[in-house]
């Protein structure tokens, strides 16, 4: 036990292994019959007296770990908790017997028992079970940190998140309601007429976003394949196919930094509509997200999870919609709108407002720019960015009445960007050109340019349905409606630096 450098604490734990087995128990367990839930009991019978739960004698079977224990002699309390909170329980040896009162006098705080009891009230007015029976179902071998401090180094909490659960109420709270969350999404869009599919994580091209991939290594292929950073290309073969609306809630992968809206891999919701445009994709974006506000939280008014103590941001009215050149003249005067500029035009305002120019910039790549650097951080409440520079987007119908846009939103919430939508480019002859121009641009250094997908073009060539077409950003979503801070508080296991 030396080797393991343990501390006294746990060397003493790992003492009474041998008592129970001598006791004819594992100390590591057996199952147990969990019929009641902390808070069931607690909402059921806390408007009783103790004269009338006394009298009614409700007999309940619990299970869960041992958070708090005050060893009174012949009488002690002790608290467990399941996954639905805490409650308290009243153990007395008269009651269970020599045999059990001394098998409870073993327990440490951690380890997981059953109770078998009746409901009571103490003096205190606190439901209590009365323990008829104790069942020693787990030993822990390591302690719990303090009550009062929890895990208060930050990386630890995401790192050992199974204590952070234990310990902390909020990441418990936000493990159960980002499933649900989710379900609520799957509802809004099965009600809609929607298929929820599932597409290759695997791939052989680069393609359906802007991002740097994770490459790994098929044996059987000898072959190189790409982590999904998006899902969008398979989905789109699906409306060829003539499946119509479809959706998939699916992992991405993204080579890229970690911050407090980034991690490597995250979850996505894409949706496709055939016949649909940007419109109805603007429609279906308000529409699941008050719908899983209002199913799951019960409320349409949230904190703005990147300013908690700013203002708060109302759901419950019509999103604004806004163009970014229409934002960019707001903010600085410059109309790219208006103007037709040169990329040398583009380059010197560029210069003159101190925005970053890359090698691969063309004038869309600048106008992006202007808005990342003087627009993005200020849209706090719902807001529809409309209007995207062509350069930018290589996948969407461009703007009949302007060539250089194209039909596309973003929805920005608290300065962030939570969802992404088009109106999808369906000619396969003006794809091929936008291919072959992202090619040009990795050619140039842009190693988040997407690949030629030969095969996405022969099918659209088969004919693919006028669609609109929508990704939202489901850990951001769930941070917002959870009221969280970073995108570690909603993953349950966040990539993190190797200890």
């Amino acid at each position: 036990m030396a080797d393991l450098n343990l501390s006294e604490q746990e060397i003493v734990r790992r003492n009474k292994l041998e008592k129970y087995r001598e006791l004819g128990l594992d100390p590591f367990g057996q199952a147990y019959n969990q019929k009641d839930k902390s808070s069931d009991i607690k909402t059921k019978y806390q408007e009783y007296t103790h004269e009338q739960l006394e009298e009614m004698n409700v007999s309940v079977q619990i299970a869960g770990r041992i958070m708090f224990i005050r060893k009174m002699g012949k009488a002690s309390f002790f608290a467990i908790q399941d996954k639905e909170g805490k409650i308290q329980v009243y153990i007395r040896k008269d009651v269970v017997g020599e045999e059990q009162y001394d098998l409870f006098k073993m327990a440490d705080i951690g380890d997981i028992v059953g109770v078998k009891g009746t409901v009571m009230k103490t003096q205190t007015g606190e439901v209590t079970v009365k323990c008829e029976e104790y069942t020693h179902l787990v030993k822990a071998l390591r302690p719990l940190p303090e009550k009062f401090h929890g895990l208060t180094d930050v990386e630890e909490r995401y790192r050992r998140r199974y204590v952070d659960l234990i310990m902390n109420e909020d990441a418990k709270r936000v493990a159960i309601l980002r499933p649900r969350i989710i379900r609520a999404m799957q509802e809004y869009f099965d009600n809609a007429g929607f298929i929820e599919v599932e597409t290759p994580v695997l791939q052989n091209i680069q393609g359906g976003a802007s991002a740097r991939p994770f490459i790994t290594h098929h044996n059987a292929l000898d072959s190189d394949f790409y982590l999904r950073i998006a899902t969008e290309l398979h989905l789109k073969r699906l409306l060829v196919g003539g499946l119509e609306r479809v959706y998939e809630i699916g992992r991405i992968f993204r080579n890229e930094g970690m911050d407090k809206t980034h991690n490597p891999e995250f979850t996505t919701v894409e949706l496709y509509e055939a016949y649909g445009d940007l419109s109805s994709m603007m429609n279906l974006n308000e529409g699941v997200i008050r719908f899983a506000a209002n199913k799951v939280i019960g409320k349409e008014q949230f904190k703005n999870p990147f300013n908690p103590e700013g203002d708060l941001i109302d759901i419950s009215k019509p999103f604004r919609r806004v163009t970014m050149c229409e934002l960019i003249k707001e903010k600085t005067g410059v109309d790219f709108k208006a103007n037709n500029y040169t990329l040398e035009e583009a380059k010197a305002l560029a210069k003159e407002h101190n925005v970053p120019v890359e090698p691969h910039f063309t004038v869309g790549h600048i106008i992006n720019a202007f808005f990342e650097e003087f627009c993005e951080e200020t849209l706090i409440q719902p807001t529809f960015l409309m209007g995207h520079p062509i350069e930018i987007s290589p996948l969407t119908k461009k703007d009949p009445e302007d060539p250089r846009f194209v039909q596309r939103f973003e929805l920005f919430i608290g300065g962030h960007e939570f969802s992404n939508a088009y109106t999808e480019l369906n000619d396969p002859i003006d794809q091929r050109e936008r291919f072959e121009e992202q090619m040009k641009e990795k050619e140039l250094g842009n190693d988040e340019a997407n690949g030629m997908d030969v095969d996405f073009l022969e099918s659209l060539e088969y004919g693919m349905p006028p669609a609109g077409g929508i990704g939202i950003g489901v850990d951001r979503l769930v941070i917002f409606l959870t009221e969280s801070t970073t995108i570690r508080d909603v993953i349950l296991f966040p990539q993190m630096k190797t200890r």
